[in-house]
């Protein structure tokens, strides 16, 4: 058995699925697209129970068939945000959630539906005196490629060298 790392060289050691870029190596323009995953009932479900949404689109299986207006019952749409967001968290240790723009749920997305999403960077621009100001848009699809969602993430991220940022 190898020998146990000393606590004190715990912090030296690469967090795993980490980031740890700055202002400076933000290149507008780039895309990233993650990987693929299907959104079960039971994951629907107990987002509905948790945030008490039982609107009977998302709920009650006999209306949505019945009466509503896409026979089958759809997935919240704050669920389908903070799935695709999900799966593109890069979980950078310098940036910083400043707020989303521009949120449209654009197409239903069903219960079984397997979503994906595209991360473009925008913009990026002086801020603060320790931080730049970020902008990456999400694109979120449904498979085979129908855009179910759009918003544009804000993020405020350090500068690598600030005294070189011209505000």
């Amino acid at each position: 058995m190898p020998e146990n790392t000393p606590i004190e060289n715990h912090k030296d050691i690469k967090l795993y699925n980490t980031e740890d870029w700055l202002y400076e190596d933000f290149v507008i323009g780039q895309k990233d697209r993650s990987i693929s995953r299907t959104i079960s009932e039971g994951e629907s479900m107990t987002f509905n129970g948790l945030v008490l949404d039982m609107h009977p689109y998302v709920g009650d299986q006999k209306f949505a068939e019945e009466e509503g207006l896409f026979g089958k019952r759809l997935v919240a749409g704050a669920l389908v945000f903070s799935m695709g967001l999900g799966l593109m968290a890069n979980n950078n240790v310098n940036t910083f959630s400043y707020g989303y723009d521009k949120l449209r749920f654009i197409k239903p997305v069903f219960i079984g539906d397997t979503i994906y999403t595209i991360r473009t960077h925008l913009n990026k621009q002086t801020k603060y005196d320790k931080m730049g100001l970020i902008t990456v848009s999400y694109e979120v699809y449904k498979q085979p490629g129908e855009l179910v969602l759009y918003c544009e993430h804000l993020q405020t991220v350090k500068y690598r060298n600030p005294e070189n940022i011209k505000r």
